[in-house]
């Protein structure tokens, strides 16, 4: 048996102090949106408390579905690189970038730099040059980490899955079913068309669709919702699960549900997996996690 936990949008703070010259680009309306509203409940030990419950129960390995940082400055990359060292090691967590830290244009690449570590696959797969998508073969399940990070202009938070990155994927998903693991997707944008609004969601999600009716996988996860969903898509046997989750630093109170964790169990043989999943959510005493989904996928 495998436990995979699954966290996303970090949004790792508080936001450090941001030169002029900085802010002359779209991180202003960012800048403005944290004073205006997430610093009001992206705050105190929220996230502390999560990752303590979330390694409460030994999870095997750790995904983080983007969004670590908000104005993706080199501070901010450099702070999540020092706070991934404490989730976990390398081999223990896989990372895939959100719009957030694709804020700017070559935010991206400096993230994915010093982020490289949890984010670099396996050395003998076909996506080694390729960077997206990764994949991570770790026992009995392959984590297949993929990418929606763009630079966008102001007010926008869209992704972009592209067509080669679709033929890439198709093709992973495809071999790797082939060696009997269990595949587990990881991108930011959720590939499911009115999940996020329409200058937020994902470009490509048709490409995405495809991929999973001709290859199929045991699960996607994703975040930039800030919610807790549950959705489905079409698959090459079955239907694959689709789960978000809110932000882990999300404080009680808010627009947004407060921070949680997801938890999923995998276990079985190939063709007859099973997925137990789980996710627990802060309480209002913002002290305190309990269990709030417990479900077989």
């Amino acid at each position: 048996m495998f436990r995979l936990a699954h966290i996303s949008d970090i949004h790792l703070g508080p936001l450090p102090d941001v030169p002029l010259r900085d802010l002359l680009s779209k991180r202003i309306t960012g800048y403005v949106n944290w004073h205006r509203n997430r610093r009001k409940h992206l705050f105190g030990n929220t996230l502390e408390l999560l990752l303590e419950q979330m390694q409460a129960h030994a999870p095997h390995h750790v995904a983080v579905t983007g969004d670590l940082v908000n104005l993706a400055t080199a501070i901010e990359i450099g702070n999540a690189a020092a706070w991934l060292s404490e989730v976990g090691t390398p081999f223990d967590v896989s990372v895939v970038p959100g719009n957030h830290d694709a804020y700017v244009p070559g935010a991206a690449g400096r993230a994915a730099a010093a982020w490289n570590e949890y984010m670099a696959g396996d050395a003998d797969v076909l996506s080694e040059a390729r960077k997206f998508p990764y994949v991570r073969r770790r026992g009995q399940v392959a984590i297949v980490g993929c990418s929606t990070a763009v630079a966008t202009p102001p007010f926008s938070a869209n992704g972009f899955f592209s067509a080669g990155q679709a033929r890439r994927t198709l093709d992973l998903l495809r071999q790797l079913g082939e060696e009997g693991l269990a595949r587990v997707v990881l991108i930011h944008h959720p590939p499911i068309r009115g999940a996020a609004p329409n200058h937020k969601r994902m470009v490509g999600i048709r490409r995405f669709a495809a991929v999973m009716r001709e290859a199929g996988a045991e699960l996607v996860l994703h975040g930039h919702t800030h919610l807790n969903t549950h959705y489905t898509l079409a698959g090459r046997d079955r239907p694959v699960p689709v789960i978000g989750i809110a932000s882990a630093s999300q404080s009680p109170g808010g627009r947004k549900p407060p921070a949680a964790f997801n938890l999923f169990e995998i276990d079985g043989e190939p063709g007859r997996w099973q997925v137990l999943h789980k996710r627990f959510a802060l309480n209002d005493d913002a002290r305190t996690f309990q269990l709030v989904v417990d479900e077989v996928l």
